[in-house]
């Protein structure tokens, strides 16, 4: 798949040169403009990876990802009848969260905000194609890992068993919801997430707070998240507890909420708040 050369174009509607990116990146007290144009350029770059550098970043985040699935089943079988064993079990939904995003990996909620504001910069056909084909291999990328393993832990044994079946019992409230719950859950999911992306050029030392906050208020409330989520409907499935046409409506759906909260919401108001402060 071709590359673009969208940076190239984008940076000079922007007209922001390398000192003041690197002002924006070492202050420590960043204002509105100073982490957009950093959000920016981390989307710049993305935009210009190699398809094939994007898919496999994009599977090892959908395998990285499931260790929330992995880490709530833990708990889950480990604090079995204690009073409080649905707040602890959340805690390990922000496991997967954590490994992914400070590990640089292809998440594509992430993506609903990263790739949107340099397309809102520069609307054009071109930077659209471009912001296209990063989410779909993104996308694709980040099922195929959480199906991986999925695999690996229920077929090939790699989980002990009553791990597994944690696992599947913290999955079954997500397989029960219909689409049109998944859609609305996935919406503040979605905008927790760009948000996390959002704060991260400020929260430096503190990131992994910033993420486990935001990750542990999505698991607490119930929310829904594609990618994280996929994990737990292929187990479903693989257990035969859930019929791949409901988890087709369940994942699709989820998808719309999660790209509605992280751009139609969050990408769009951020970009909103420094439109008139840089030149374009």
């Amino acid at each position: 798949m071709p590359q673009h050369d969208t940076e190239e174009d984008t940076g000079a509607d922007l007209e922001v040169s390398s000192d003041e990116k690197e002002d924006a990146e070492q202050s420590h007290a960043l204002s509105a403009v100073s982490v957009y144009l950093v959000v920016h350029e981390e989307g710049l770059e993305e935009l210009n990876r190699p398809a094939m550098s994007l898919w496999w970043s994009g599977v090892a985040a959908g395998i990285g990802i499931s260790a929330s699935v992995l880490a709530e089943g833990i708990l889950h079988t480990t604090f079995a009848g204690h009073a409080y064993r649905a707040a602890i079990e959340n805690w390990g939904y922000t496991v997967g969260f954590v490994l992914v995003i400070l590990g640089r990996l292809q998440l594509f909620t992430e993506n609903t905000l990263t790739a949107i504001l340099p397309l809102l910069s520069r609307r054009s056909g071109e930077m659209l194609w471009c912001t296209a084909r990063l989410w779909s291999v993104v996308f694709l990328a980040n099922m195929a890992g959480t199906f991986a393993s999925v695999l690996l832990a229920y077929r090939v044994g790699v989980v002990p068993p009553e791990y597994v079946e944690g696992m599947i019992a913290i999955s079954e409230h997500y397989g029960e919801l219909s689409a049109y719950d998944s859609f609305v859950r996935g919406i503040p999911a979605g905008f927790f997430v760009a948000a996390i992306v959002w704060m991260l050029p400020s929260a430096r030392a503190s990131a992994i707070f910033v993420i486990m906050m935001f990750t542990y208020l999505i698991a607490m409330g119930g929310f829904t998240h594609v990618i994280a989520g996929s994990g737990e409907l292929f187990l479903l499935m693989l257990a035969g507890k859930l019929g791949a046409g409901h988890a087709a409506a369940v994942l699709f759906a989820t998808l719309a909420g999660n790209i509605a909260g992280g751009t139609g919401l969050f990408a769009l108001l951020a970009y909103g708040q420094v439109a008139n402060e840089i030149e374009t």
